[in-house]
């Protein structure tokens, strides 16, 4: 089983649910993502928020980002692409978890769910993009 889905998504808070949506659906129609679907998309969600908080600092734009969820020889790649502030991955560090307050562990989170997460500035038309894969 092989596959290749993708979508575009305003950037904005609303569009948050979209993105949960479009990921849970596909996760669904696979059995193999059974037991990993709720962190998948915790994943993917978590990253589609940094780009509305941090890429665009939670402003109005008429931008979108693109989402490209893969499927091939047995590895998910969950790929999001934006033209916001241009990321320094060097400074993008999970915060301490004895630091405790609300937020701020989207980064933890997708760390520990997927198995790689690279950030590329190579991609044709976009600014950022980031690829988050997972080995099953």
């Amino acid at each position: 089983m092989n596959f290749e889905e993708t979508q575009n998504f305003k950037i904005e808070s609303a569009s948050l649910r979209e993105v949960r949506v479009f990921a849970r659906e596909l996760f669904k129609k696979n059995s193999i993502f059974e037991n990993h679907t709720d962190d998948l998309v915790l994943a993917l969600a978590e990253a589609a928020q940094n780009i509305v908080k941090h890429g665009y600092n939670n402003q109005p734009t008429e931008d979108e980002m693109k989402i490209i969820i893969k499927f091939n020889n047995n590895v998910l790649s969950m790929e999001l692409m934006d033209k916001g502030k241009p990321v320094v991955p060097s400074n993008i560090k999970p915060r301490d978890l004895d630091d405790i307050k609300a937020g701020g562990l989207g980064t933890f989170f997708i760390g520990q769910i997927m198995d790689e997460v690279v950030f590329k500035t190579t991609k044709v038309n976009w600014v950022n993009h980031l690829i988050l894969t997972k080995a099953f």
